[in-house]
Formats: structure tokens, sequence, C-alpha cells
């Protein structure tokens, strides 16, 4: 099992900071960053920004773009551009992402987004190559493309096992994350794609201050279809039918405990932490993506990551 790093674009930091947990992911020697986007930086700029600062061995993860929003087009020459102007080796992960990015953020449609999510994979795979798609082709020097699948309904997993290198699965307990892998493995035809979790994650460190932010970052997945019945198995249905009503936001973190966050992070002392990554490499998975806290008592998650270096 590898342990890799996400910047966490969290909302209540300032934006720069993002910069300096990169820093200090590649000082620490991760073999691999995950840069996403949420309201701040767009993706492409940020990885230009922070790439000359990582170690070259470093694998930049770039996404998941939503293939309703951006084209394969878009994606491949922004992948292709960080990968020119870093030297790093670049990776691009793709996804379907969710209504209140797609249809409010953006204003697209999310119709056939399991198709388009199919399309993208296999296009933007072929245009990083050199391939000419569609009568386009990059002028940029081609990229072995690693095409990673953010997954958990039932097409975005054949796709995964299709067309993927990875699939990364979001905010998932162990045994959950097992079911997916389990259902992937089925369809992989002998070539299962490596597996990857995201896990918040907060290790010997002020824990009071991370699950207050960490339990914010999960309000707009407790009543999603699918992570729902995953909260309900786990023992917070309460919580679910709380959400379910449509409660101000406030009163909805209010009621999330840092049990659930436990459930799905990598959160407490060092000891908890292993037997956290033991019990997700028990159920099939291959690689966990921590995304560290960052708080006023461990700025950049610095603490965390030092930590989880440790670990490996």
């Amino acid at each position: 099992m590898s342990v890799e790093i996400s910047l966490g674009l969290w909302q209540d930091r300032p934006p720069a900071e993002a910069l300096g947990t990169a820093r200090r992911a590649g000082e620490l020697g991760f073999p691999a960053l995950w840069i996403g986007e949420m309201a701040t930086y767009d993706a492409f700029a940020l990885a230009a920004a922070v790439g000359p600062s990582l170690p070259p061995a470093t694998r930049l993860v770039l996404g998941p773009f939503a293939v309703t929003v951006r084209d394969p087009m878009m994606i491949a020459m922004g992948a292709a551009s960080v990968a020119a102007l870093t030297g790093l080796a670049v990776s691009v992960a793709l996804g379907t992402s969710s209504p209140v990015v797609v249809e409010q953020w953006h204003g697209r449609s999310r119709a056939g987004s399991a198709q388009a999510l199919q399309t993208a994979a296999q296009s933007v795979r072929a245009l990083l190559a050199g391939e000419r798609v569609n009568g386009y082709r990059l002028r940029l020097p081609a990229v072995e493309p690693e095409i990673v699948v953010a997954a958990f309904g039932p097409r975005a997993v054949t796709t995964a096992a299709r067309h993927a290198d990875r699939m990364v699965l979001n905010l998932l307990d162990p045994p959950t994350a097992g079911e997916l892998i389990n259902r992937l493995s089925a369809q992989s035809d002998g070539r299962r794609p490596r597996v990857a979790v995201w896990a918040p994650a907060a290790i010997g460190t002020d824990l009071e201050a991370a699950y207050a932010q960490l339990r914010r970052g999960v309000v707009g997945y407790l009543a999603a279809p699918g992570y729902c019945d995953m909260f309900q198995r786990a023992g917070f249905g309460d919580v679910v039918e709380f959400a379910r009503t449509g409660p101000h936001p406030r009163d909805l973190l209010a009621a999330i405990p840092d049990a659930l966050i436990d459930a799905i992070g990598v959160v407490g002392s060092p000891e908890t932490a292993m037997r956290r990554l033991h019990a997700y490499r028990e159920h099939g998975v291959d690689d966990v993506v921590l995304v560290p806290a960052a708080t006023d008592a461990d700025p950049l998650g610095a603490t965390t990551m030092a930590y989880a270096k440790e670990l490996l």
C-alpha cells in the first residue's frame, strides 16, 4: 500500500496555505500529490505553481474533473501543459461530480454523465498519448497517460474496470470500499486497476480543531445516494434521517458525531492511524490518499503528514 497526499483546499483556511501543504508533502517525499479544485484555485494553475517546488519523482494527480463541465480536449490540454511546464509525471482523474457543482455552480446538465465519463476516459488517454481525436491533436510532448476514474455508482465502476489505471473512492469506510473493489474485480477480466481511497486525516495533533473542520467536509454527503446507505450501515442512521429533512447546514453540522469521521477517516494517534490503514489494506485498497486537516494547531497539516510518513 502507498500513502499519498491530497490538498484539502479547506474553505476556512487561507487559500495560499495549499501551496505550503504541497511543498511540505514534497519535502517529506510522498510519491504523489493530488490537486483538485473547489472555490479557490484552478487545478491546472495550482499544479503549475507548486510543481517546481516538488521533487522530480513526485507524480501530480489532477482532478477529478467533471466530465460534463470540461471536455476531453480541455482536460488533456491542461494536463499536458502541467507536465511540460513542471517536468513532473501527471495523472488525470475524471468523475461525474455532483448536482451542486455541475448544475448550480456551472449551469450545466448532468444528463448523460455516465456515457460522458467513459468517452472522456478513452479520449483523454488518446490525446495525452499524442493521438488525434475528433480532428484535434496536442502539439505538446506526449504524456504517458495514467487515467483515474472517481467511482461509486455501478456504471462508473464499469468504466473504471474497462478504461482506468486506477479507481478512486471518496469518504468510504473499509467494508464499503471492499464491496466496490469486489465489484470492480468482477468486471476487470483479470486486470484490476489499482484502487485508491481518499480519507480525511488528522494524526497526532489537536483533534478537537481537526474534527470541527473535517465534519464540515461531510455535510453534503450525508443524504447523498450511496453515501447515505454507507453511513446507515456504519451506525449513523439517525444523522442520515436528520439530513434528509433538509435542516440548516449549521444544525446538521452540530449533529455529526466525531465517530462518523472516524468511520471514514484516518484520525487519532499514530497507532490508531496505523490500524485504520491496515483495515483499508485488508479490504483490498492499494493506495490511501490522505487529506490532512489544516488548523491553527497544525498549519499546512504538517504534523499529520509527518506522522503519516513515519507509518509507511
